[in-house]
């Protein structure tokens, strides 16, 4: 009988080990630098799918791509485009609002800009140089460079 009941705790302290591994989300790392506005939505359907499915995602916008997370947009990463009319910024925002993903400019994107903080969207800020690179290095991390 202890055998039975021994062997029966292992079994459900393995099957508890295994469902806890099998609910932890993969990590996404979404770089985007590319000036094309289909690109750039490209991107962010990929993002929004990869959340979806079950990732934990964060978004580094640099260089063009990080004219979408300036609050006076160009109207490239503003304008609707086919088949949804929705706009690179416009499901970035979606992504933030509905999944609580993180979304940082490079750090070296305002001070070139010749802006600051204030010019950026609510809920984004400029990356931090060392946790960016963690993220990106991270064993258990997908990099998506667009």
């Amino acid at each position: 009988m202890r055998k039975t009941l021994t062997a029966l705790a292992l079994a459900a302290a393995t099957m508890t080990g295994l469902s806890a591994q099998a609910d932890e989300s993969r990590k996404l790392v979404t770089v985007v630098t590319s000036p094309d506005p289909q690109t750039q939505l490209m991107s962010m359907v990929l993002t929004m799918q990869s959340v979806q499915q079950g990732a934990k995602a964060q978004i580094l916008l640099c260089g063009p791509a990080g004219d979408l997370a300036l609050k006076d947009a160009p109207e490239s990463a503003t304008a609707g485009q086919a088949p949804k009319d929705m706009s690179p910024q416009g499901l970035m925002k979606m992504i933030m609002d509905k999944t609580g993903t993180k979304v940082e400019v490079c750090a070296i994107y305002l001070p070139n800009k010749g802006l600051d903080a204030s010019a950026l969207l609510d809920g984004i800020t400029a990356a931090k140089p060392p946790a960016m690179a963690a993220a990106l290095m991270a064993d258990d991390t997908t990099v998506l460079s667009f």
